[in-house]
């Protein structure tokens, strides 16, 4: 690993990354081809809280959160900060004070493939965080890490700069140059969507609407009674 800090990477579009916002991380992930998910492994701490927001990197060793603070300072407004480590860990690498320093700093959220502590804090301050670990245990702050290079979650590349969504389905990456592209395919499938809510509202089956009965039967799914099928 080289250990160095990237300063000044080109950010998510503004305006593009806000309109993606608005959408949930399950209909931006249908939209663009179900790619970016980072997996089940990263959950919540809080609930009903859905961020957008440029990512800023961080490679870590285990047990060790020197290059967080590190990170810290090249976060600015809108910034989603996204740690991983070189190896699995629970350890709790972030906590209250951490979250105190982003929300000064105008950050939107944590997501973290690592442990995090503080929890009842977090809720009560409002920080947003996704996890794959709750973790009393501390850390140190000794070996020498990266920020902002490209880092891996859940098999998914994330550069600095690219897009972060994160609600309580979930966390996924869509790529800075795609931002525009996934918002308009994003607002495109909420339309969709709309129409289709309204259908099921008046009683239409989904197996109409979405042209299933006809192909039932070359799947060898058959219709019997009841009284025959018992017998």
């Amino acid at each position: 690993m080289r250990t160095v800090v990237v300063t000044n990477p080109p950010r998510a579009e503004a305006a593009a990354l806000d309109e993606l916002g608005a959408y949930g991380v399950a209909t931006v992930h249908e939209a663009t081809g179900r790619t970016g998910y980072l997996g089940p492994s990263l959950r919540p701490v809080q609930t009903g809280t859905r961020i957008a927001g440029s990512a800023v990197t961080v490679l870590s060793w285990p047990g060790d959160n020197l290059m967080i603070h590190v990170a810290v300072e090249q976060c600015r407004p809108g910034d989603v900060l996204v740690v991983t480590t070189t190896s699995p860990s629970t350890d709790g690498m972030f906590g209250e004070l951490f979250a105190t320093a982003l929300q000064y700093r105008g950050v939107r959220g944590l997501v973290i493939d690592a442990g995090v502590r503080d929890v009842a804090d977090l809720r009560a301050m409002g920080f947003p965080v996704w996890s794959a670990a709750v973790s009393a245990q501390g850390t140190v702050k000794a070996t020498p890490g990266a920020v902002n290079v490209p880092v891996t979650i859940g098999g998914q590349l994330i550069r600095p700069g690219d897009a972060i969504l994160a609600d309580e389905d979930g966390v996924m990456c869509v790529p800075r140059a795609s931002v525009r592209e996934a918002a308009g395919a994003a607002r495109a499938r909420e339309e969709k969507e709309a129409a289709t809510r309204a259908a099921f509202r008046k009683g239409e089956l989904g197996l109409d609407r979405y042209g299933l009965r006809d192909r039932l039967p070359g799947m060898g799914i058959e219709y019997v009674e009841y009284g025959e099928y018992d017998a």
